[in-house]
């Protein structure tokens, strides 16, 4: 893969991946602030088992910094689960709790499991969380335009309903005073 230009690796990437972006998008999950993958999702496009690249994880735990992987609590293992019926939570049998990784943890792995897929499959992986992170900025700038209109309407409204008070008085019909007009005669 060395010295292949984007568009080789792009090639080499949809010929590697039979896993449409949406599918891996759907994989990552947001687990105390952070964006991540469970290692069974990333064991099953790497095409190793879970058990291997865990292994290879233990192998090279130095590697592993605990903003790059951690492990699930019983607590977090549960809520996943009720969340997502569907997803690869549902193997049965396991005996530990999955592993996290983020987007760092998952190009570290690439290296440790140094396979041509590993690689590839990073490299589409990370641009799916790049793509994602995108989105989130993308909504969180709209949602900044909201808030910003939602606060010039209060402002408006504090300004017409100012207007619509004084329009209010002046349409009320005045009161017929009691007294003539003009000069009184003595």
């Amino acid at each position: 893969m060395v010295g292949m230009n984007i568009e080789e690796n792009k090639i080499l990437i949809k010929e590697q991946s039979v896993v449409p972006e949406e599918i891996i998008e759907r994989k990552i999950f947001i687990i105390r602030g952070q964006k991540v993958m469970l290692d069974r999702d990333l064991a099953e496009l790497y095409a190793v088992s879970a058990k291997r690249l865990n292994e290879q994880v233990r192998r090279n735990l130095h590697r592993f910094p605990l903003d790059f992987m951690f492990q699930l609590t019983e607590e977090e293992y549960l809520n996943l689960r009720s969340q997502f019926a569907t997803s690869s939570l549902k193997h049965g049998g396991s005996r530990y709790l999955p592993y996290s990784f983020t987007e760092h943890g998952i190009t570290m792995l690439s290296s440790v499991l140094n396979s041509e897929r590993a690689v590839a499959m990073s490299i589409f992986i990370v641009r799916a969380f790049i793509k994602m992170r995108e989105m989130l900025a993308a909504h969180k700038d709209l949602a900044n335009k909201i808030d910003e209109i939602e606060r010039k309407q209060k402002e408006e409204g504090t300004r017409l309903s100012s207007v619509y008070s004084i329009v209010r008085q002046l349409m009320k019909e005045p009161k017929k005073s009691k007294s003539k007009i003009g000069f009184k005669k003595e």
